[in-house]
C-alpha cells in the first residue's frame, strides 16, 4: 500500500511543477492553488511512504516518478520537444526507479 502512496505522490510532483509553470510567479490564482494543495498532498503521501520504505529509495522513486510524468507531460502537450535522446534517457531513469522497486 505505501508503494500506491508513493506513486500516487510522484504523480503529485509532476502536478505541482507544472502548475508552479503556470503560476506566474504565483501572480494568477487558481494555478497557485493547484500548486499549494499539490505540493501539501505530495510531500504527506511521501512521508507516509517513509515510514515502511527507506528514505533513499523512496525519495528517489518519487523525483523519478515526478520528473518522467512531467517530461512526458511537456512532451505531449508540446510544450518541450520530443527527441528520441530525451525519450531514450526518460526510458532509462523509468529503469532505474523500477530497479529500486524491485530491490527495495
Amino acid at each position: 500500500m505505501d508503494w500506491v502512496v508513493l506513486v500516487v505522490s510522484g504523480l503529485l510532483e509532476a502536478v505541482w511543477a507544472t502548475a508552479l509553470a503556470r503560476t506566474k510567479g504565483f501572480t494568477r490564482w487558481k494555478p497557485t492553488v493547484v500548486f499549494g494543495v499539490a505540493l501539501v498532498a505530495s510531500m504527506v503521501g511521501l512521508a507516509v511512504a517513509m515510514l515502511t520504505i527507506p528514505t533513499g529509495t523512496a525519495y528517489a522513486v518519487w523525483v523519478g516518478i515526478g520528473a518522467v510524468t512531467t517530461a512526458v507531460w511537456a512532451m505531449v502537450t508540446r510544450a518541450e520537444r520530443a527527441t528520441v535522446t530525451r525519450v531514450v534517457l526518460l526510458a532509462v531513469l523509468v529503469g532505474c526507479v523500477v530497479g529500486l522497486k524491485v530491490v527495495a
